[in-house]
């Protein structure tokens, strides 16, 4: 009854009412959005913007989903007009990235500075998994990812999503399907890990430069996927995949400056920043 009441005080146009609504998952939103754009400003900004825009429509909430629902809809609207300006990624990306800081003593001087001075400069290979499974969703269409991450890692229901992307059930069903099989066929013959036809090892070969120290087995038999392996097939792999991406937030991990720098040379290394060195606060400044 309490937040029943809140939801119609936000609805006649209390915005402290509503931001109290807005805090419950707030924290889940950005990271949803985070996962689409892969830049903490534009989640900021589109964080930022999504309140603004419920807010001010609130008194159009018909109820007919959940409040969250309803806010998740507007945030992704915005989102797919931004990233439709952009190309999808390419499943090489990370691979080009690399290649980039392997060239680049500057870059790689960047890396290490934030692995030894930031708060947030670890190097774990469950945060790099999960960068990586960032980066793969982004090779799909914008609607297949959307369905994908929502149901996947967010645990939205078809019926919600459908609502979110204004598509029926049949058709969420056929996007998380296709945005499946595309997802498990490139980790099946790109993650080392999870299979011997896989080329990349990545996360390890990283945990190596940092983590010298550590015992790669050791790190890597900490992880459910790589001890599955061998007895689960590739859907079964692909959701222990998603089980350990859910469990972690990137905004808020201990690499997540870290990954932001990886990220900064993936975007220059397929041309989606001009400059690896040039920030956006630098151009607001």
């Amino acid at each position: 009854m309490e937040k029943e009441a809140i939801l119609k005080s936000a609805m006649s146009g209390d915005i402290n009412a509503f931001q109290t609504l807005f805090g419950e998952f707030q924290n889940q939103l950005k990271s949803y959005l985070y996962r689409l754009l892969t830049d903490r400003d534009d989640v900021d900004d589109l964080t930022h913007d999504t309140f603004i825009k419920a807010f001010t429509k609130i008194s159009s909430f018909n109820q007919d989903s959940s409040l969250k629902t309803w806010v998740f809809k507007i945030a992704t609207n915005l989102a797919y007009d931004h990233l439709r300006k952009l190309k999808r990624w390419q499943a090489d990306a990370q691979d080009r990235a690399a290649d980039l800081a392997i060239s680049s003593e500057e870059i790689r001087q960047v890396f290490w500075m934030v692995h030894d001075t930031s708060p947030a400069g670890a190097y774990e290979m469950r945060e790099h998994i999960d960068y990586c499974f960032t980066c793969i969703s982004k090779t799909l269409p914008i609607e297949n990812q959307v369905a994908l991450i929502l149901k996947n890692i967010y645990d939205f229901q078809i019926k919600e999503i459908g609502l979110i992307l204004d598509k029926t059930e049949g058709v969420i069903k056929h996007l998380l399907n296709d945005a499946r099989n595309t997802m498990t066929d490139i980790f099946e013959h790109r993650c080392a890990l999870i299979n011997q036809k896989g080329i990349c090892h990545q996360c390890s070969h990283i945990n190596e430069i940092f983590n010298p120290k550590q015992n790669q087995q050791v790190e890597l038999m900490k992880l459910e996927l790589v001890k599955a392996s061998k007895k689960y097939n590739r859907e079964q792999l692909f959701t222990l995949r998603t089980l350990l991406v859910k469990a972690i937030d990137p905004l808020h991990a201990a690499g997540t400056d870290f990954h932001e720098e990886i990220m900064n040379c993936l975007k220059t290394a397929i041309g989606e920043k001009q400059d690896f060195f040039e920030r956006k606060s630098d151009k607001k400044e």
